[in-house]
């Protein structure tokens, strides 16, 4: 690596991988904090653990069926507008979290049909904010940094986690102008989104010929660089926009997103209630329930840069998943709190660990609208396991009484996720640096 691309890769990284993240921080935990509200809202609300799972998980069918168009209408009209829009009607909506017994009052619905009805909208509102930034950091990051990339951004899953939990929990305790705790929760954590959604359109470039922050040899250089990567990838196969839809290697890389996904959200919507079980306070379950996502922190980051060291993808992926696999089968099948929670903290690594080595596969081969049409239909595919997960979980402990059978289902469909990425196939040269690439 030459000195231009080291000083221009380490000014791209410092300008929007901080920031990106603090996004996706906040749009992460407005997404999950409903598993802390819980705690409280299902009393408040007359719901039992089935009715949760079916709130939690159907805010991915409205997700789903936005993907798409987002992603496209994001690529024509910028990522600096699009994202902001983004912010600004997901936090509206989860701030709206807070008042679905005054919903209820005003439509006549009852209080679960109206959790059902916000989580649907909250779902529509953020729909494609998270493939939306994984095609934006396309434009921005050659391959051989996108695993890092890729990781640090998605470090803020684990991170609103560990910083999230031990304050949603003391949130809980939170009470005044009528509202509870559970209340005060969502509209407390939805503040930050409303506040980021303006300054997104002040502080985000969209692409890189647009970047006056970088000195003009360095603009040029990445411009340079990610046109040659893209040339590479067209001439090595080029796909369309629908083609890329119906891409047999885009779907397959959908069934392991599934798997993948349904592992994060089958556990991260009752990760709570399985820690509280301990025998914890609310407070006590915030700090215990951050331990896991600390380890998955961990193992998002280091696992990424891994990947890009030895520039190796698929055995990356397989290894994170079957540790995934085990973790979440071992949390169902040990009773002992301590040998629990370390099981819970073996998921959450191989989970987090995956996120950043799946999400170069896509793009190794997927360029321009193509791009952010496949990346958004892996995602919106892949994200109808987030309804599936906390569903099966939700269903088979108001069934069974325990989360037993639950989490054995979500371990089994992890393990589907780790058959599918073996069957892949990926081209490991199309990561490497092309032979036309700038040399300065």
């Amino acid at each position: 690596m030459d000195e231009l691309e080291r000083r221009t890769m380490a000014k791209v990284a410092r300008r929007l991988v901080p920031f990106l993240m603090i996004c996706y921080f906040v749009a992460y935990l407005d997404r999950v904090n409903v598993g802390f509200a819980k705690l409280q809202m299902n009393a408040a609300l007359g719901m039992n653990d089935a009715m949760y799972a079916l709130g939690a998980g159907v805010f991915f069918f409205s997700y789903f069926l936005l993907e798409v168009p987002s992603n496209l209408i994001l690529d024509r009209v910028g990522a600096r507008r699009w994202i902001a829009r983004i912010m600004l009607s997901w936090g509206i909506l989860s701030g709206a979290m807070a008042f679905i017994p005054h919903i209820a009052t005003l439509t006549g619905l009852s209080p679960a049909h109206s959790f059902y009805l916000v989580r649907v909208l909250l779902g529509a509102a953020e729909a494609g904010f998270f493939p939306g930034i994984i095609f934006y950091l396309t434009l921005w990051f050659p391959a051989v940094y996108r695993a890092r990339i890729i990781g640090l951004f998605m470090a803020a899953i684990p991170m609103s986690s560990v910083i999230g939990s031990p304050v949603s929990g003391a949130l809980l305790g939170v009470s005044g102008l009528g509202f509870a705790g559970w209340q005060w929760l969502f509209i407390l954590e939805a503040v930050p989104a409303l506040i980021l959604s303006v300054v997104v359109l002040v502080y985000l470039t969209d692409r890189p010929s647009d970047a006056h922050w970088l000195a003009a040899d360095e603009r040029g250089w990445l411009q340079s660089r990610m046109a040659a990567e893209e040339r590479q990838r067209v001439e090595a196969e080029h796909i369309g926009i629908m083609a890329a839809l119906t891409n047999g290697r885009v779907l397959l890389l959908a069934l392991v997103y599934f798997g993948a996904v349904a592992g994060n959200y089958g556990i991260a919507y009752f990760m709570p209630t399985i820690v509280k079980g301990f025998g914890l306070t609310n407070l006590q379950t915030g700090f215990v329930t951050a331990i896991p996502y600390l380890v998955g922190t961990i193992g998002m980051i280091w696992y990424g840069r891994r990947s890009d060291r030895h520039m190796e993808r698929k055995a990356h992926a397989a290894v994170a998943l079957a540790l995934a696999a085990i973790g979440t089968a071992g949390v169902a099948l040990f009773n002992d709190p301590t040998v629990k929670l370390a099981m819970l903290s073996l998921s959450s690594f191989g989970i987090f660990a995956v996120l950043p080595v799946f999400w170069t596969l896509p793009t190794a081969f997927l360029s321009g609208a193509a791009a952010a049409a496949g990346i958004a239909i892996i995602n919106a595919l892949g994200n109808l396991s987030g309804f599936a997960g906390p569903y099966i979980m939700g269903y088979l402990k108001t069934a069974t009484g325990d989360f037993r059978a639950g989490l054995l289902c979500i371990a089994g469909l992890v393990a589907m996720a780790l058959v599918a990425v073996l069957s892949l196939r990926h081209d490991r040269e199309l990561e490497r640096v092309p032979a036309h690439a700038p040399a300065e």
